[in-house]
């Protein structure tokens, strides 16, 4: 089993026709992801890599059966995009794109509610399930079929923990990056409970950083709820006070979401701590 995604997973790509749409989709048909179409308003009978192109999700999503989108288009246009792919159904939306005002994302978050659709993002790496399919901008090649569950708010710390984790021979249920917002569709305890349900998974790492207190929620839920023992990184220990770092959710004001009370908490709740994403590995055995 896998959460999220598998090979049975059916995506269109949002933005498939533009220069970064048009690259990672080829590189999730190589991985061997099920592609089955993508969308560009106005460019709809065209082709791109073999699958056809819509003009709207709905059409899209009509004729192909799509159950999870992929939108990798600009900032501007990127809240709307969101809002096509739950009026069209789709079960699992990744939102790749960063820069999203966070008034556009408080609107997206109220839809959501009402709903069927999760959304993944936004400015997130998207996920991956090793071995049957990626979603998102995750490298093909650091990943490896195993029982340990990832999710992290950073790209390039999934990345290179997933590698080093495949090395030492720790292979990944599914990898999530949730994305470094202030608001998002999903959150760590979202995706913490579906670790803890999933039987495949029986370890879980957890990659966060400063700013905000869904670290502390993860903690809280560890703590709670959690039976299967969790690892545990924080960014951002050395970063100044109300500097944001790299995502627009990292940044410490008012004393709060620091990583060492982060730490903390998840230390409080029977989690490994991580000094370095290399030390991951062998906290896992």
């Amino acid at each position: 089993m896998a959460i999220l995604i598998d090979s049975n997973s059916r995506v269109v790509v949002q933005g498939i026709t533009g220069r970064e749409g048009n690259f990672h989709s080829l590189k999730m048909i190589e991985y061997g992801t099920n592609v089955v179409g993508g969308v560009t308003p106005g460019k709809g009978g065209e082709w791109v890599h073999g699958k056809p192109v819509f003009d709207t999700v709905k059409a899209a999503v009509d004729a192909t059966d799509a159950n999870v989108s992929m939108i990798l288009v600009p900032a501007p246009f990127a809240a709307d995009a969101i809002y096509e792919a739950i009026d069209a159904g789709v079960a699992l939306i990744v939102c790749l794109t960063e820069g999203i005002p966070i008034l556009d994302m408080t609107g997206v978050y109220e839809y959501l509610k009402n709903s069927n659709s999760r959304l993944i993002g936004p400015n997130c790496p998207g996920l991956m399930t090793p071995g049957q399919a990626k979603v998102g901008f995750m490298p093909n090649y650091v990943g490896m079929p195993g029982n340990v569950g990832v999710v992290s708010k950073s790209g390039t710390l999934t990345y290179e923990t997933v590698a080093a984790m495949s090395a030492a021979g720790f292979g990944q249920s599914t990898c999530v990056g949730i994305g470094g917002d202030p608001i998002i569709g999903t959150t760590f305890v979202d995706v913490l409970e579906m670790f803890e349900n999933d039987p495949q998974t029986e370890k879980v790492v957890l990659m966060g950083e400063i700013g905000g207190r869904a670290e502390i929620d993860a903690a809280e839920f560890i703590k709670a709820k959690m039976t299967k023992p969790v690892v545990a990184f924080i960014a951002g220990r050395s970063a100044p006070p109300n500097t944001r770092m790299g995502h627009a959710g990292a940044i410490v004001e008012g004393g709060q979401g620091t990583a060492e009370q982060k730490i903390d908490a998840l230390r409080a709740a029977g989690a490994r701590i991580a000094d370095n994403p290399e030390h991951i590995p062998s906290l896992l055995s």
